[in-house]
Formats: C-alpha cells, structure tokens, sequence
C-alpha cells in the first residue's frame, strides 16, 4: 500500500510530462490541466490503496483513459450544440513550446550562439508541429515510449492494446516522423 507521502510524491514527478502530454493530444493548455488534474484525482480517489510500483501504469492508464474521454465529451457536445465559438481556431497552443521542457545539461550550451539557439528553436518547432500531426493511437504510442521512457509491456497496458500494436503504432510513428522531417531538411 502506498503511503500519502509516496502518493504526493509520485504525482509530483509526473505531474509536468502528464501535462505536457495531455497538451499534446487535446492542444489546449485548460483542457489538458482539467485532464490531468481529473487522473489525478482518480488515481488518489481509487487507487491510493495499492502498491506504490503499480501507480505509474495505473495512472498512464488513467490519463488514456481521461483523455479519451475528453475527446468523445467533445464530439458529442459539438454534435449536439453547433455555434460559432466550436469553429474557432484553436490558438491557445499556440505559446506551448516544447524548448521550455528541456534542460541545459552544462553551461556550454548557455553560451552557444544566436544563429545555433534559432536554428534549434526551430527544428524543435518542427519535430512539436509533426508530431501533433500524427494520428492519435501513433501519438500516443510514441509519446508514451520516447517520452515517457515506457517499455513496450507497460505502454501496451496503458493503452490497452496488444504489444504488436503498440510496436506497429511506433514504427510507424517513427517512420512518419522521419519522412516529414526530412522533407523539411531536418536530418536527426
């Protein structure tokens, strides 16, 4: 059984990959915080007597199935109530930006230059922008695998599909990724 403490503390450390995923998949800052806020809840809700080892796959498997969720509440209320605010053009993910997530691994990289900061700030742009292009289960997975850091086993049950799928969704994730990327110029 998990302690309040190793609760508290595991979802602190998942906390911003959880939402930084959900971003990824819904493409609106509010919607992904009420997302993940809603797994988190969950999981303390639910969950909180089981071992601590079992709360990283129970919650992947919680945030999949909130965010699918999210998704089938959004089809249903633009099915049912049609006016123009649902046709906007969804501009809040506009600010997110996949650099404010990496880390400066030593001071060499604080002192690189202008030209090399633009041109990484690009090229990061481009990998966030392809990605988001992908189709959603191939998102999933590969965000699941690359981000995330889940084996193939755990990623699978996350999404509650087979471990064939889950491979066939990255190889194809990652075929996607490099073909537009290289359209671009962009060679990794």
């Amino acid at each position: 059984m998990a302690t309040e403490r190793e609760l508290s503390d595991f979802l602190k450390s998942v906390e911003k990959r959880a939402f930084k995923r959900s971003v990824y998949h819904v493409r609106n800052e509010e919607s992904a915080l009420d997302i993940v806020q809603e797994s988190m809840l969950k999981l303390a809700e639910h969950y909180a007597d089981k071992p601590s080892a079992e709360l990283p796959m129970l919650f992947q498997r919680i945030l999949s199935n909130s965010t699918l969720d999210w998704f089938r509440r959004q089809k249903t209320r633009n099915a049912l109530f049609s006016n123009l605010g649902d046709f906007e053009s969804d501009t809040d993910d506009g600010d997110f930006d996949l650099l404010e997530t990496l880390h400066t691994q030593d001071d060499s990289q604080q002192t690189e230059s202008a030209e090399s900061t633009v041109e990484r700030s690009q090229v990061m742009k481009a990998i966030e922008t392809e990605i988001e292009g992908l189709p959603a289960r191939q998102r999933e997975a590969f965000l699941m695998r690359y981000w995330e850091e889940l084996d193939v086993t755990e990623t699978a049950s996350a999404m509650g599909c087979s471990e064939g799928s889950v491979k066939t969704h990255c190889s194809r994730a990652v075929q996607a990724l490099s073909k537009a990327l290289k359209g671009r110029g962009i060679r990794l």
